[in-house]
């Protein structure tokens, strides 16, 4: 049977039969800088809420360019350079952002708020009807690492 979420690319298979822990369109300049797009939608599972056909076949590096030893790592295809998910360290979550790391975004639950936005961003405050937060939602809790 296939799990409800199925992205990555030809060399390297990711996947999840859980629903995401938190869905959120992120407006961090982070996200920003990694994905070349404006916003972004996150889509944060559990860490052992994912697994990956082919982990030896990924490469690692640093997701947030000024914190290089931060807890977060962008996870790319070492063969085709595809992105394929963002791996804590810490083991508590694993992030796909589905319209660039080979899922279905329309199979992906519509997000349920805004984060990491501020008026400096130099582009109108979203006024979809999601709520709007300078960080994650206010009741996110990190999840337990596995």
């Amino acid at each position: 049977m296939a799990a409800k979420y199925v992205g990555g690319c030809e060399h390297v298979k990711v996947s999840a039969d859980a629903e995401p822990y938190d869905n959120h369109e992120c407006h961090c300049n982070v996200c920003k800088d990694v994905t070349g797009q404006q916003s972004t939608h996150c889509a944060f599972f559990r860490y052992a809420d994912v697994t990956v056909d082919h982990s030896d076949r990924m490469k690692r590096m640093p997701y947030n360019k000024d914190n290089p030893d931060g807890p977060l790592e962008l996870c790319v295809c070492a063969e085709c350079g595809s992105p394929l998910m963002v791996d804590d360290k810490q083991r508590r979550i694993r992030v796909e952002v589905p319209n660039l790391m080979g899922f279905d975004d329309a199979n992906f639950p519509k997000v349920t708020y805004h984060a990491f936005w501020d008026e400096t961003k130099g582009y109108p405050k979203p006024d979809d009807g999601l709520p709007v937060y300078d960080g994650l939602k206010p009741d996110f809790v990190w999840p337990e690492p596995a």
